[in-house]
């Protein structure tokens, strides 16, 4: 081999896709060895923990896959917290009392559009699910500062429906992307359905969205979510695996067509200053940047990715092989954002929002203990259904 220059093969296709099929692919390129950017290799005469720190700067995937697991175990530590307190509620309190930790708010997204709406109404924060609408705020602030981040770097689901898709690529060596004329349309379903959210919830007054909020539904919505799943229908689970095999196959699915928070948070991260750009002048045609994308954005062909399915997730950064090539800026000629720096970032804006939220006491609600007890004895009551859309009508003692 020639000492200033590298053989550049071009990697194998992971995915099926049948709009490929007979392109020819890419010529095998040259580049200049001094161009050629290194991937990280631990040195091994560090100790343990300085190999470590030095992974997580210069790995922008053990970073990112470190943030998802850090995340997930809270989730997971949350939903432990959770379960204590709900023997308590079900066993009439016999059962030893755990706090309802605040962060389960997290996981009930149409209560946290309501009381978003409702603070930028009325200017103030709902004392029933105050977390909930922080936590809200936390994922939109950190789209509109560092694009659609939140799920590909924190969110529980977005690293389970990741892991599905790669657990697809051991399988069957490879995931299937689906024709660009089904495509278009199936990612339109998200955002019809995060339409038909903000248009209803929009569409109400403040006190109608106070009535639903101190509503004896919406204080035990939680409750009600764990019991859903703890008492899962039939066809509850078959259509939850159902969605989990569609993620084996298809990268992202449920986060791609139907998520109507990733829907918001791509046009949030539309406003975003930071930017995946290509620098056309040391670009080497080979096309891994786009196989890499999970969300199939053709990233070999712009200057600049600006597209709402972009999760800022670095993978095609990752991949890039020539230095200084594929790179994260504010502007065209701005300076490199380093993607530890970039990931720090986007885990600092929301943990300081969530913080925020804590240190002001807009983050425990404001139902005690007693009450709480009182309605998990009464939980079959009509006043805790929610059929339909309409929350049954209740006096102030209810």
């Amino acid at each position: 081999m020639n000492t200033d220059t590298i053989t550049f093969q071009v990697a194998p296709h992971n995915q099926t896709n049948i709009s490929d099929i007979g392109r020819a692919r890419p010529a095998v390129k040259k580049i200049l060895a001094s161009q050629r950017r290194k991937k990280f290799k631990a040195d091994l005469s560090f100790p343990w923990y300085r190999r470590l720190v030095d992974r997580l700067k210069n790995d922008s995937q053990f970073f990112r896959t470190t943030v998802q697991l850090a995340f997930a175990l809270l989730c997971v530590w949350i939903g432990i917290e959770f379960y204590f307190f709900m023997q308590w509620g079900m066993t009439v309190g016999t059962e030893p009392y755990t706090q309802r930790p605040p962060g389960v708010e997290g996981f009930l997204p149409i209560s946290a559009l309501m009381g978003l709406m409702h603070w930028i109404y009325s200017g103030t924060l709902n004392t029933i699910h105050p977390a909930g609408s922080v936590i809200l705020i936390g994922f939109i602030a950190s789209s509109v500062i560092m694009k659609k981040s939140f799920c590909s770097w924190m969110c529980p689901i977005g690293t389970l429906s990741e892991s599905l898709w790669m657990l697809g690529q051991k399988l069957f060596k490879r995931n299937i992307n689906i024709w660009r004329w089904l495509d278009y349309p199936l990612r339109s379903l998200k955002y019809l359905l995060l339409f038909f959210f903000v248009y209803a919830i929009a569409a109400m007054s403040v006190n109608d969205l106070e009535i639903f909020i101190n509503s004896p539904y919406n204080k035990v919505a939680d409750i009600k979510m764990y019991l859903f799943f703890a008492e899962i229908t039939p066809f509850a689970l078959w259509a939850i695996i159902a969605l989990m095999l569609f993620s084996i196959v298809i990268k992202n699915f449920w986060c791609r067509y139907l998520c109507p928070y990733g829907a918001l948070l791509g046009l949030a991260g539309m406003l975003s200053p930071f930017r995946i750009t290509r620098i056309k002048e040391s670009c080497i045609d080979c096309e891994l940047c786009t196989k890499a994308c999970p969300s199939n954005i053709t990233v070999h062909t712009v200057k600049q990715v600006w597209s709402d399915e972009c999760t800022s997730c670095l993978r095609c950064v990752e991949e890039c092989p020539v230095k200084e090539t594929l790179v994260l800026r504010t502007k065209q000629k701005s300076a490199t954002i380093a993607p530890w720096v970039f990931g720090t970032l986007v885990v600092g804006i929301f943990i300081a929002i969530t913080g925020l939220g804590m240190l002001t006491g807009r983050w425990v609600n404001s139902v005690s203990k007693n009450e709480y007890l009182h309605r998990f004895q009464k939980l079959d009551s009509p006043i805790y259904n929610h059929a339909q859309g309409s929350v049954p009508e209740y006096g102030p003692n209810d």
